[in-house]
């Protein structure tokens, strides 16, 4: 299994109305340095409608700018599509909607 499929197999882990940091993805891929790797593999999502990759914010709750499939506003709807609500027009509740682990994948 490759990082990116390792990548893709923790965000599908996330349930709808939740959302993980590109760090948590990382952590639970087994190496927390590989952040910007997970970002990466995100933008190539090989499968956008079941790979849930708006699901996966920055650390402080914060959209991407460069979501791969229609931006932040796009992000943003999705995720509230899910129940997710917001602090401020581009970050997460954290507190709210923050899972507080992933399983490693190995």
């Amino acid at each position: 299994m490759t990082t990116f499929d390792k990548v893709y197999e923790a965000v599908k882990l996330i349930p709808a109305g939740s959302v993980a940091t590109y760090g948590q993805v990382a952590e639970a891929i087994g190496n927390k340095r590989l952040s910007r790797v997970v970002g990466y593999a995100l933008h190539v999502n090989p499968e956008p409608g079941v790979i849930p990759c708006h699901r996966v914010v920055k650390r402080d709750g914060e959209v991407s700018g460069a979501f791969a499939f229609g931006g932040a506003n796009r992000q943003v709807e999705l995720l509230r599509a899910e129940g997710v609500t917001f602090a401020d027009w581009s970050h997460v509740d954290m507190e709210r909607h923050r899972v507080r682990a992933l399983p490693m994948i190995l």
